[in-house]
C-alpha cells in the first residue's frame, strides 16, 4: 500500500533542519548578486489571522524563488510592536502593555516559523524594544537641529470627558466618538509636535526613480497636491492681513465676499459683538464635523457672517468676512476668497446668503447677467470689469489673465506667485504611554533642549498606572518627568508625548541589515551592499501614510548623509484583501473570520500557503472559499503521489518529446508568472503539468530520462510554492540537501513551440478579452487565466462569479450575478 503524505510531520521535520543548518542565515556581505525582499510588519496582536498569510507567504514564495534565480535574497521579519490596542490591553486587561505585547510576538513568531517562511530570526527587529526605538530618537533629535521637528499649535481630536488628545484611530463610528467613553469627540488647538515632512513635498512627486503601482503614485501625487497660482493679501480693516491662495487670481476682481475657517485665527477679532453668539455656535458645530463631512460636495453649504469686513486689494471694496465648515486651516491658508461668478460652491454660497455676484469673465458669444445666472461659468472667454485686466483672453493657452494678474500683484505689492500644496506637516505627538518618548527637555532657563545623545534610550518607565481619564501615565508618574536642564544643569520636564507610531516603520528596513548595532541607526558598511530595497510587499491601504513616510525619511536620511538614495525601496507590488466567505471583510464580529492555525493542524502549512495563491490574481484578492481548500488538498497529494508511488508496468507506448516539451512550457510559465506575481496562474500551470504526468505515467515513459527529469523539475518548481513538500521529495528522490539551495531549471527555447488556440472570453455573455492558449491546456488552467485578464477584471469591478464554463477550443463564459 502506497505511503500517505502526512504533512504535519513533515513540516516539523524540515523547519527543524532548516533551522539547525542555518539554511537562511543572512550573509552581511552577499555571496551573490543581492536581492533584498521585504513584507510589511506585522502588528503583534496575539495571533496570524489569514489575512497575514494571505500577504505573507505569497512573498515567501516569490523571496524563494528570487534565491534560486541565484540571488543572494535577505527576507527579514518583525514587529510592529507600539501603540494603541497594547495600551487599551492594559486598562482594560490590568496587564502591563509590554506583557501584553511581548506574550503576543512570542506567539506569532512561532506561527509564522509554522508557516515556513525563509526568514533569519537573529535579524529580528522590535520596535517598542529600547535598543530600536533609541534610534527613533536620536533621528528625532537630527529632525530638531535641521528644523524638520517642530512644536506649534495644532488642531487635535480632543475628548472632554476623558480631558485628552486622541490619536486619528481613537476616534471611532461616523459620529466619531472616544473609543474609550463614547462622548462625542471635538477639534481642539494644543501643542504638538511635527515633522517639516512639507519642505520635501517638491521631491516627493518625483517617482522617476522607482517602479511603484500608477495607483500609489497618483494617490501620493493627489494627496501632495501641487497648485500653482498667487498668494493674495486682503486686510481686515483693522489692517491685519487675510492671506489667500487662488489658482485664479485673474478672477480678484470679482471676489466680493472672505470665507475663513472656523479655527482662523482672527475670527475671534474680526467678530462683531453682535454677531459673537452665533460665531461661537457655529464654530462649536464645525469643530464636531470630520474633515471628510466638512468637504463632501454633497453637503449644504452652510456659514455664518461674523459681522466683520476685509478689503478687496483689487477694488478697495470692503467685502463681508463669513466663516463656514467647508474651509479647513488645514488646507491652504484657512481662507478664501468668495468668486460667485466663476466658481460653483461660491455661487451656492452666494445665492444661499444673498451675496453680490460679480462676473468678471464673459464667454464668447454670450453676455452673463449675474441676476439671472443659474451656475457659475468657469470657463473660457475675456476678461471684463477687471480694471487693468479687461479685454485679455481668460483661461486659454499660456493663462495671459493668470499671469497679468500677477504681474500687477506685484507691482502693487499686494500678492505673489506661489505654489501651495494640499501636504500638511506630519503631527507626531501621541498623549498615550505606548509609543516612544519625545526627546525633548524643558528647562525655565534655558527653554527647549534635546536630551544629549549620549542619554539615549530615553525609556519608559515601568511603574505606570493607567488612570481612567485615559491621560497618558507619563504625564501623571511622579518622578519621570522631571529631569536636571542638560545646560544648565537646574530642575526641568520631559516631554510627555510619545512619537506616532508611524515613525517606527518608517526606517525599519534598515534596522534588520543589524538590529543590534549601537554605533548608529544601521551598519553603514552592511549598508552599502544591500540597500535600498529591491521588492516590497503589502497592502495599497498604507499609500499616502506608511509608503509616503518612510520615502520622506530615507531623504531626510540621505541629507544626514546616512544612505546615498533617494528611494527606500526600488519596487513595490500590492495585494489585495482576502474576504469572509460572505464576501465580507473578515472581522470577529460579522463571524466570518478564519483561523490558519485550524487548517493548518488539518492540512499542513504548504496546503493552505498554495490555496492562497491559487485563490485570484494577488493584486485582486477575493473571498475564501473552504470548498477550495480541498481541491489545493488533492493537489499537494497528487504532487506526492506521483513521485513517491510506483505504478504497474505498461506496455502502452509514450512520447518522450512530448514529456520534455511540457516540461520546459511548465519552466517557462511558471517562472514567467513568478516574475509578475502571478502565483495563480502558476499554479495553474503545475496543476497541468501533474496531470501530465499523471497520463505519461501510464506509458512506458515511467523510469526514462525523460520521466526522471520531469519529476526533478517538478519538484523544483515546487519548492517556492510548497516548500516542506518540496524538501521532502527532493530527498525522496535522492538528491542531496537542500532543494531550496539548487538553482533554478532552465528551459530549451527549441522545445517551446506549441500547438495554441485563442479562445474568446465572455461575462455572462458579453465578449470582454481574448486569451491564448495551449490546445492541450486543462479547463482549470483556462479558467485561472480567463478571470486574471485585466480586462476581465475591470469589467467584474467587484461582481461575485456564479461559475465559469469552458467550451474546449472556442470560449471561456464567466457567469456573474
Amino acid at each position: 500500500m502506497a505511503e500517505r503524505y502526512d504533512p504535519v510531520a513533515t513540516e516539523q521535520k524540515w523547519q527543524q533542519r532548516w533551522a539547525e543548518s542555518g539554511i537562511y542565515k543572512f550573509h552581511p556581505i552577499p555571496q551573490a548578486p543581492k536581492h533584498y525582499a521585504l513584507t510589511m510588519l506585522p502588528y503583534p496582536s496575539g495571533n496570524l489571522h489569514i489575512g497575514h498569510w494571505y500577504a505573507m507567504s505569497p512573498s515567501d514564495t516569490r523571496a524563494r524563488y528570487m534565491r534560486m534565480r541565484g540571488y543572494d535574497v535577505f527576507f527579514p521579519m518583525g514587529f510592529d510592536a507600539f501603540g494603541l490596542p497594547a495600551e487599551n490591553a492594559a486598562i482594560k486587561r490590568n496587564i502591563h502593555p509590554r506583557q501584553w505585547t511581548y506574550a503576543n510576538i512570542e506567539r506569532m513568531r512561532q506561527q509564522l516559523k509554522a508557516m515556513g517562511m525563509m526568514i533569519d530570526w537573529d535579524q529580528e527587529v522590535i520596535t517598542c524594544d529600547p535598543e530600536y526605538y533609541r534610534w527613533n530618537q536620536w533621528f528625532f533629535i537630527q529632525f530638531f537641529k535641521r528644523g524638520l521637528a517642530y512644536r506649534t499649535y495644532a488642531p487635535v481630536d480632543w475628548c472632554p470627558s476623558c480631558n485628552t488628545t486622541l490619536a486619528r484611530e481613537q476616534v471611532v463610528g461616523e459620529e466619531r466618538r472616544c473609543e474609550r467613553c463614547g462622548t462625542p469627540v471635538i477639534k481642539k488647538d494644543l501643542d504638538q509636535w511635527l515633522f517639516r515632512i512639507t519642505a520635501y513635498a517638491e521631491e516627493l512627486l518625483d517617482f522617476s526613480k522607482i517602479e511603484w503601482p500608477e495607483r500609489i503614485i497618483t494617490m501620493q501625487r493627489n494627496w501632495i497636491g501641487r497648485s500653482e497660482g498667487a498668494s493674495v493679501i486682503f486686510t481686515t480693516e483693522s489692517g491685519d492681513p487675510i492671506e489667500v491662495f487662488t489658482t485664479r487670481p485673474d478672477t480678484l476682481w470679482g471676489a466680493t465676499f472672505l470665507v475663513l475657517a472656523p479655527e482662523h485665527p482672527l475670527v475671534d477679532k474680526v467678530t462683531s459683538d453682535a454677531q459673537r453668539a452665533v460665531v461661537e455656535a457655529y464654530k462649536q458645530q464645525a469643530a464636531r464635523e470630520s474633515e471628510i463631512e466638512r468637504l463632501s460636495t454633497e453637503k449644504e453649504k452652510t456659514g455664518v457672517w461674523t459681522g466683520g469686513y476685509a478689503i478687496n486689494p483689487a477694488t478697495n471694496q470692503r467685502v463681508p468676512i463669513w466663516i463656514a465648515d467647508y474651509v479647513l486651516m488645514s488646507y491652504g491658508t484657512g481662507a478664501i476668497m468668495g468668486v460667485p461668478g466663476h466658481d460653483q460652491r461660491d455661487f451656492e454660497f452666494a445665492r444661499a446668503y444673498n451675496l453680490p455676484i460679480v462676473v468678471v469673465v464673459q464667454p464668447e458669444g454670450q453676455t452673463l447677467d449675474p441676476a439671472t445666472m443659474s451656475e457659475a461659468w468657469p470657463g473660457e472667454g475675456t476678461m471684463v470689469n477687471s480694471g487693468p485686466l479687461n479685454g485679455l483672453p481668460a483661461g486659454k493657452g499660456e493663462g495671459q489673465s493668470v499671469k497679468a494678474a500677477i504681474r500687477w500683484l506685484e507691482q502693487q505689492g499686494k500678492g505673489r506667485a506661489a505654489v501651495t500644496y494640499r501636504l500638511r506637516d506630519w503631527l507626531i505627538s501621541r498623549q498615550r504611554y505606548w509609543g516612544t518618548p519625545i526627546p525633548i527637555i524643558y528647562c525655565p532657563q534655558c527653554g527647549t533642549l534635546p536630551v544629549p545623545e549620549e542619554q539615549l534610550p530615553v525609556t519608559l518607565p515601568d511603574d505606570v498606572d493607567f488612570v481612567p481619564t485615559g491621560q497618558s501615565p507619563l504625564k501623571l508618574h511622579p518622578t519621570w518627568r522631571f529631569t536636571t536642564c542638560p545646560q544648565c544643569g537646574g530642575q526641568a520636564e520631559r516631554d510627555t508625548d510619545t512619537m506616532d507610531t508611524f515613525v517606527d516603520s518608517s526606517w525599519y528596513q534598515y534596522r534588520y541589515l543589524s538590529p543590534h548595532y549601537t554605533e548608529g541607526p544601521f551598519d553603514p558598511a552592511i549598508g552599502q551592499h544591500w540597500l535600498p530595497v529591491d521588492q516590497y510587499t503589502g497592502g495599497a491601504e498604507h499609500a499616502v501614510m506608511h509608503l509616503l513616510y518612510t520615502r520622506f525619511w530615507t531623504k531626510v536620511m540621505r541629507d544626514l548623509g546616512l544612505v546615498d538614495f533617494d528611494e527606500p525601496m526600488v519596487r513595490l507590488f500590492n495585494q489585495g484583501i482576502i474576504l469572509g466567505e460572505d464576501n465580507e471583510k473578515m472581522s470577529k464580529s460579522r463571524g466570518n473570520v478564519v483561523d490558519p492555525d485550524d487548517l493548518v493542524a488539518r492540512y499542513g502549512a504548504d496546503a493552505v500557503r498554495t490555496f492562497l495563491m491559487f485563490i485570484g490574481p494577488w493584486d485582486q484578492g477575493g473571498p475564501w472559499n473552504s470548498r477550495g481548500m480541498e481541491g489545493t488538498v488533492r493537489f499537494v497529494n497528487r504532487c506526492w503521489n506521483i513521485v513517491t508511488e510506483q505504478p504497474r508496468p505498461s506496455s502502452t507506448p509514450g512520447d518522450a518529446e512530448a514529456l520534455r516539451r511540457i516540461t520546459h512550457r511548465t519552466i517557462k510559465k511558471v517562472g514567467d508568472d513568478l516574475e509578475r506575481f502571478a502565483f495563480n496562474t502558476a499554479i495553474a500551470a503545475l496543476m497541468e503539468f501533474v496531470n501530465e504526468l499523471y497520463r505519461a505515467r501510464e506509458t512506458t515513459l515511467y523510469g526514462s530520462d525523460a520521466w526522471h527529469a520531469a519529476i526533478r523539475t517538478l519538484v523544483l518548481l515546487l519548492a517556492p510554492f510548497t516548500p516542506h513538500l518540496a524538501e521532502e521529495l527532493w530527498e525522496r528522490i535522492g538528491e542531496p540537501y537542500s532543494v531550496h539551495q539548487q538553482p533554478w531549471p532552465q528551459y530549451d527555447e527549441t522545445l517551446l513551440a506549441e500547438q495554441q488556440v485563442e479562445l474568446a472570453v465572455q461575462i455572462n455573455g458579453k465578449l470582454r478579452d481574448r486569451i491564448t492558449v495551449a490546445a492541450d491546456a486543462s479547463e482549470e488552467y483556462i479558467r485561472q487565466l480567463a478571470l486574471s485578464s485585466d480586462k476581465v477584471q475591470a469589467a467584474l469591478n467587484g461582481k461575485t462569479v456564479a461559475k465559469t464554463v469552458v467550451v474546449p477550443g472556442k470560449l471561456v463564459n464567466i457567469v456573474v450575478r
